[in-house]
């Protein structure tokens, strides 16, 4: 008990306060400690610390936050098209006999799958039984039966969309060279 009285009292002499006794036993001003410390807390300049951290790391922040966005919607971008390219893929591997330009039916299915994408952006590849076509149509064949004769039943029809990705976060885009690819594989019915 001793050892803690003299703590007290080294500790309440630094901060100016004198210990009296009103009745014997009682320590008065040992319970005012608290008083001085929160005065000198209080003296200190902390929130304008805190508001030139806060000011240098807003930008930097907001910069994380806003690529973290862009990069969002270009994934959410290179979704769309993957969904709708599968969707087009299996569209033009049932449809066998059934059109004279399957890769205009395939386009219009894939531009109709993805709504929320720019549909004029997106460029398409037809790979119909080994022969390629580019571009949205495939009506234009050496061959008297056009790309319709090119579904052979149990051959393999591929589709490939490409559509350009843009990155851009406060006029700077990140990656300019970025376009998004989905390709798909289907087994002609």
């Amino acid at each position: 008990m001793r050892k803690v009285w003299l703590i007290v009292k080294r500790e309440c002499s630094e901060f100016g306060i004198k210990l009296t006794a009103a009745s014997p036993g009682l320590r008065v001003g040992a319970r005012f400690l608290g008083k001085p410390v929160r005065a000198r807390l209080r003296t200190s300049d902390e929130g304008a610390q805190a508001l030139v951290e806060f000011a240098v790391c807003l930008p930097i922040l907001m910069l994380i936050v806003t690529a973290i966005f862009t990069f969002g919607i270009a994934l959410h971008n290179y979704l769309e098209l993957t969904d709708a390219v599968s969707i087009g893929a299996r569209l033009l591997a049932i449809s066998r006999g059934q059109t004279t330009d399957p890769c205009a039916t395939t386009a219009t299915a894939v531009q109709n799958a993805a709504q929320i994408l720019n549909t004029a952006n997106i460029t398409y590849k037809f790979v119909l039984n080994g022969t390629t076509y580019s571009g949205a149509s495939c009506s234009s064949s050496s061959t008297t039966t056009g790309a319709a004769g090119n579904l052979a039943q149990g051959s393999t029809a591929q589709v490939t969309a490409t559509y350009p990705c843009s990155l851009w976060v406060y006029g700077a885009n990140l990656v300019p060279s970025c376009t998004l690819t989905a390709q798909t594989a289907e087994l002609v019915q």
